[in-house]
């Protein structure tokens, strides 16, 4: 009898550390897989608000209109010049990347940076037009058609929306805000403009109705 009782004990002890185990094991394979994610890992999805949206691009046009912005995205293959956007006087052409064409490039006058004086060549590492193959016009372009132009891969350098948010910061385009001596800023800072721009993204990229 009393080895009986001690079987069963030890039975009943095996019975329970087995459970313990098998316990832990399916916790180890299935708990910690639906843990949260960090919070930098997880999209935040678009809230998408027409009226917020359009009211957003329609100060984000007011900058891409500016001589800043559309002096480098002309509806031919010469840039602009100027806060009245009159052809550039030397005549270059796009060429093929955007960066000139033949002997005539960008960068034999547009150095790295603004050359000194006022209205000397202003300057950027990256100085260019769009290339031919992408020109990304704004001039002629109304609220409607421009919005819709940015967010069409086809036509916007094949950007999708997280490279449209970047973009905001490029160092091409905040060098509108510091284009040198004799320039007009663009209509808005460059902190507001960005807040523009993502609301406009960030509530669904609506485009005006004109």
């Amino acid at each position: 009898m009393k080895r009986k009782i001690v079987s069963d004990i030890k039975g009943t002890r095996i019975l329970v550390v087995s459970f313990i185990l098998g316990t832990l094991v399916i916790c180890m394979a299935f708990g910690f897989e639906n843990e949260p994610q960090p919070v930098a890992q997880l999209k935040t999805p678009v809230k998408k608000d027409s009226i917020a949206s359009v009211k957003a691009f329609q100060q984000v046009y007011r900058v891409l209109m500016s001589p800043r912005c559309m002096n480098c995205h002309p509806s031919g293959d010469i840039p602009l010049q100027g806060d009245d956007s009159h052809l550039h006087d030397m005549f270059p052409k796009r060429g093929v990347e955007g960066k000139g064409l033949l002997a005539m490039k960008c960068t034999n006058c547009h150095q790295p940076e603004n050359t000194k004086g006022l209205h000397a060549p202003p300057g950027n590492p990256n100085w260019h037009l769009p290339p031919a193959n992408m020109k990304m016009v704004f001039q002629g372009k109304t609220a409607r058609q421009l919005a819709k132009q940015l967010v069409d891969p086809t036509q916007n350098g094949n950007k999708n929306m997280k490279m449209l948010i970047a973009h905001a910061d490029d160092d091409l385009v905040k060098w509108g805000w510091a284009p040198g001596d004799g320039r007009t800023l663009p209509p808005l800072s460059h902190a507001e403009f960005k807040k523009q721009w993502l609301i406009w993204l960030n509530t669904g990229a609506y485009a005006p109705k004109k």
